[in-house]
């Protein structure tokens, strides 16, 4: 071996070599990159250097967009509707070579590229581009801003609603390539409906019709909902359907499947997890499909060339939002309708006020079925007074009254009988001892109440009432109980011990029971569905549900009553249901008839006379009485504004779980309920968010609680 071999050896040698090596790579690497930090001393884009960037800050006093500088190696994925990471907070003074720097990072989206700023001030560089996707479009951006001026809420909370979390392995995959247009299906069970095939003909034709559907009873719904969804594609636009819950919408799935096969729909619900979800929302977004079946946030799906949107039962509590500004899918569609010029359609086997106003006011059409279809789809409904339940001596095992056990013997012997229990919590308003008439305040017509079961007041503007009477009757007795609220699956096994048991409630929920004799007890809202229907249904307690301290307690109780009823059999087919109520009562009346129509019409008569919404416009301000009060004195309500209030806010109990608008522990809130005539909602709800805005901006510490439309109001 020589020398030179030695030393090229040796690992020490070589150096210079490797040195020079690397100088070479520095001179031809690029020059390296200003910290995406502040992008101190980068380039900016040539052509539109400004972003224009909605921040995520949900509070008031910051709803507005705010421009930031855009580097030149962002300029190529710094495209409106993306995701961008920006610097917010540092306040003016920090400026270092033209770029304001400091704050913190905080989410946002990139809403437009400008040429110049209206800001005369150095502007902060965007930090980054989370993703290059566009997730918000024009059209969502302007139904978000719509949504957030309607219920006094921010634009950044409301497209928290709208757009869902990023998931990155779901952005990273393509999405499927869009499928032609179906052919326009027939008009299937839609027949039974005398203007159901000109519904469809004209959904088909790409026309944009408005209608309050009362969907006759039975398993028919699904199918039809598909059908009009799968007519809306033939005419090559787009199709949104928004149900309560992931039960309801897994049917109306397999109905649009089996109708047009797999690859044409969505399905956005929270049950499908987050990349799931997210994948699907994407494929919507992307136009890879045009059709979508959801539960709450599927309102605000991105569905390319909307032709019709739909909303399931509306009257259902699911509907409305629990999250800041508390929007309903409900008025949410309707916008989308008004401002996309789509089809609209309503529909329910009960019949809210809200669309009894649709109905009304010309917005929209009925759609309903004559008495001749009702009388073959809709089962036999008898009833029975509460105060039977006491007289009657049969049955006492189950303590039901003989008409009510003998409908559910006779029922087990062809197939499943649902028993409908009001679940806790139901407690009934005060009413007429003599005719049932509810209890109202001689001044605001709000609910009166006994707190302290001696006193009355009205629990919406706190007044006393010392002399009341039955406007009705003249009586002046009142009465309030609940009647049979913990009847359990125990007491019916051992009243029928041959018959299994099943039950459905809030902790376990059944989708569906088999064709075979059972009991099955399920709160309202849970009922399985039967296969083929149950042969017989009981409605226990009605007077706990009719009578709840509520505006919608009526309302509320014959949804729950229908729902129910709907699904049993036909009275051709022997499908009776027995409710255990006042049988004087409104309601228990439009069960016996199956007339929804009727009561929403009636009860929205009476609400105009005494200016309850929907015909009039109501907020609730909720908060500390210090706070509740300076807010009303700084909010420059309408003149013909009327407050009623202020009122206690009932406190949570120990041990119970707290509700979102309940009072902290250890905190008394109160309530304060305003109220304006028709066509001055906006005017409310722009008092109310700039009363807001103003107290966010000086930092008050006590904020109040502001929710426009409550469902819940007394």
């Amino acid at each position: 071996m020589s020398s030179d071999d030695e030393r090229s050896a040796d690992p020490g040698d070589g150096a210079p070599e490797q040195l020079a090596l690397i100088r070479e790579t520095v001179r031809k690497a690029k020059v390296p990159r200003a910290k995406p930090r502040t992008w101190r001393g980068a380039a900016l884009a040539k052509e539109l250097p400004v972003a224009r960037v909605l921040v995520n800050k949900g509070v008031l006093h910051l709803d507005q967009y705010f421009d930031y500088a855009v580097p030149e190696e962002l300029d190529a994925e710094a495209q409106p509707g993306v995701r961008v990471r920006v610097r917010f907070g540092a306040g003016g003074r920090q400026v270092r070579g033209g770029r304001r720097e400091g704050g913190g990072l905080i989410d946002g989206f990139l809403v437009e590229r400008r040429a110049e700023s209206d800001y005369p001030g150095a502007l902060a560089a965007l930090a980054y581009v989370v993703s290059p996707e566009p997730v918000l479009g024009p059209e969502l951006l302007t139904l978000s801003r719509a949504v957030a001026d309607r219920y006094a809420g921010s634009l950044a909370d409301v497209l928290q609603l709208a757009v869902p979390p990023r998931n990155g392995r779901a952005e990273s995959r393509p999405s499927p390539e869009p499928l032609p247009p179906p052919p326009a299906p027939s008009a299937g069970s839609w027949e039974r409906y005398a203007q159901g095939p000109a519904f469809l003909r004209a959904l088909a034709g790409g026309g944009a019709p408005r209608a309050v559907w009362t969907a006759l009873p039975g398993p028919h719904w699904p199918e039809e909902i598909a059908r009009a969804m799968a007519a809306t594609l033939a005419s090559g636009r787009g199709a949104l359907v928004v149900v309560p819950d992931g039960r309801t919408a897994g049917r109306v799935d397999a109905a649009l499947t089996a109708l047009l096969g797999p690859g044409r729909h969505a399905l956005l619900t929270a049950d499908s997890g987050p990349e799931k979800r997210y994948r699907e929302w994407l494929a919507v977004r992307r136009g890879s499909v045009r059709a979508v079946v959801g539960t709450r946030a599927a309102m605000f799906a991105p569905v390319a060339d909307l032709g019709l949107v739909a909303v399931w039962d509306d009257g259902d509590a699911s509907h409305s939002d629990d999250n800041a500004p508390f929007p309903h899918v409900r008025e949410v569609l309707e916008l989308r309708a008004a401002h996309g010029r789509c089809a609209f359609l309503l529909g329910g086997t009960n019949c809210t006020v809200e669309a009894a106003q649709l109905v009304e006011s010309g917005w929209a059409l009925p759609l309903r079925a004559d008495r001749e279809q009702l009388r073959i789809a809709a089962p036999l409904v008898r009833t029975v007074d509460d105060g039977e339940l006491a007289r009657d001596g049969a049955a006492r095992a189950a303590r039901l009254p003989s008409l009510a056990w003998q409908t559910v013997r006779d029922g087990l012997r062809r197939g499943p009988v649902l028993v409908q229990v009001p679940r806790r919590g139901y407690a009934p308003q005060l009413a007429c001892e003599r005719c049932r008439e509810p209890a109202r305040c001689r001044h605001c017509a709000g609910p009166l109440q006994a707190p302290d079961q001696r006193d009355l007041d009205c629990a919406w503007c706190g007044r006393a009432e010392t002399a009341w009477h039955c406007v009705a009757c003249g009586s002046n007795r009142l009465r309030a109980r609940i009647v049979g609220a913990r009847r359990t699956a125990e007491e019916l096994g051992r009243a029928f011990p041959a018959v299994p048991v099943r039950t459905s409630g809030r902790d376990h929920i059944l989708d569906s029971v088999p064709d075979a004799p059972a009991l099955v007890v399920s709160t309202p809202g849970a009922e399985p569905v039967a296969e083929g229907g149950y042969a017989a249904a009981l409605l226990l307690d009605g007077w706990a549900m009719v009578g709840r301290p509520d505006l919608r307690a009526g309302e509320e109780a014959l949804r729950r009553w229908t729902a129910a009823a709907a699904l049993v059999r036909g009275q051709p087919e022997g499908g009776t249901v027995v409710v255990v109520a006042e049988p004087t009562l409104r309601p228990v009346q439009a069960l016996v008839r199956w007339d929804p129509v009727g009561h929403a019409r009636r009860e929205l008569a009476e609400r105009a006379e005494l200016g309850f919404p929907p015909v009039s416009r109501m907020a609730s301000v909720t908060g500390t009485p210090e706070a509740l009060a300076a807010f009303l004195a700084a909010a420059a309500l309408p003149p013909e504004a009327e407050v009623l209030g202020p009122v206690p806010v009932p406190a949570t109990g120990p041990g119970r779980p707290r509700r979102p608008g309940d009072a902290p522990p250890g905190e008394t809130w109160e309530r304060v309920l305003l109220r304006v005539p028709p066509g001055s909602g906006a005017a409310l709800a722009a008092a109310l968010k700039a009363a807001q805005a103003a107290r966010m901006s000086r930092g008050n510490a006590e904020q109040v609680r502001i929710r426009v439309d409550p469902p819940d109001i007394g």
